[in-house]
């Protein structure tokens, strides 16, 4: 073992999505448009304000709101876009609050590394540094146009983004509390094999929408309808998750409990519910990086060519299961990011 004096601990996704949820509603009762861009990061149009009562102040107040009714540390930037309020929450961290007045983002950008801008990642990173640029300043100094010939779009998008110069909007908060796929079949059927199947294909590909939207769920649901139009249904809960081998053998289960009347069965359905931003935690004692891997190569292939380019042998032959879109997808705005530590 490398590190044999180190303290593991584990994840609890079901914590941090109810520790979210504390900050998401406290923010919501009490700002005008309110954008959540993660499990912990939020942007707040607070456009108009200063007329009023004072953005800063107003920020302010609501920092020390937030912590005193989660006892969690909060940081935020405020400025007159995202870029330059996400890269000021980032300097104020831990447990600050910095204000970009107008006019000053770029003097407040200049002296930063480069890799403070959003967008620049590791890769991006090390093709600027060969091109030696380390710092926002070279790029501020450099023309538009050379940025984007070198770069392409993203060369823009830095030149931009290092300048302060940031339109994007604060898009409305509205959180989908459930995703769910059903099949009402042609013609009536009790082939079990054909609705094991189904059931399967369901679940995997409400697994990936789940992982494409950067959520998890708590709450697994399947219904069945049979050729009398009766209609039944189970549920149960499940630590916070987006992984198949979790998701899939629990609605099999909830299947096989559910189906017992023996009858032709007109309509099956799968539902996933309370549903919250995050990504599962593997168990470092039941997972291992090789079950991370898959699911990533295969979801890769999926967003390439198409949710069910790839999917289990057992699902194989489930060739219509529903819907198979993803369902997560003037005056200058002073823009509040505002971030949990």
């Amino acid at each position: 073992m490398l590190c044999p004096e180190a303290t593991v601990i584990k994840g609890n996704a079901g914590v941090y999505s109810e520790e979210s949820r504390l900050v998401t509603d406290i923010l919501r009762e009490r700002v005008p448009v309110l954008e959540k861009a993660s499990v912990d990061e939020f942007y707040v149009d607070l456009t108009g304000m200063d007329k009023h009562f004072g953005c800063y102040k107003f920020a302010s107040e609501l920092r020390q709101k937030v912590i005193k009714e989660s006892g969690l540390p909060i940081s935020f930037g405020l400025s007159i876009n995202k870029t330059v309020s996400k890269v000021a929450t980032g300097e104020a961290k831990p447990n600050n609050q910095i204000k970009i007045d107008f006019g000053t983002e770029k003097p407040f950008l200049a002296p930063l590394s480069i890799m403070k801008i959003p967008s620049v990642g590791e890769k991006m990173f090390q093709t600027l540094c060969n091109l030696g640029i380390k710092k926002v300043h070279t790029v501020q100094q450099m023309p538009m146009e050379m940025m984007e010939r070198v770069l392409g779009k993203n060369g823009l998008t830095i030149w931009e983004k290092s300048n302060g110069i940031d339109d994007s909007p604060v898009v409305e908060f509205h959180e989908r509390k459930s995703i769910s796929n059903e099949r009402t079949f042609g013609r009536d059927t009790t082939d079990i094999a054909k609705l094991r199947t189904l059931v399967t294909a369901m679940a995997e590909q409400l697994t990936y929408q789940l992982r494409q939207g950067g959520k998890i769920a708590s709450c697994i649901g399947v219904k069945i309808r049979y050729s009398d139009f009766q209609t039944y249904s189970k549920q149960a809960r499940i630590p916070y998750s987006s992984a198949d081998h979790i998701m899939i053998p629990k609605v099999m289960e909830l299947f096989e409990s559910l189906y017992n009347r023996r009858m032709l069965v007109r309509l099956v359905g799968v539902k996933f519910s309370d549903i919250t931003y995050g990504s599962y935690q593997m168990s470092l004692f039941e997972d291992t990086r090789k079950t991370a891997n898959l699911y990533e190569s295969m979801d890769k292939i999926r967003n390439r060519f198409g949710s069910r380019s790839v999917m289990r042998a057992s699902t194989f032959g489930a060739s219509n299961i529903g819907g198979m879109g993803n369902p997560f997808s003037g005056e200058p705005p002073m823009v509040l990011a505002h971030r949990t530590m």
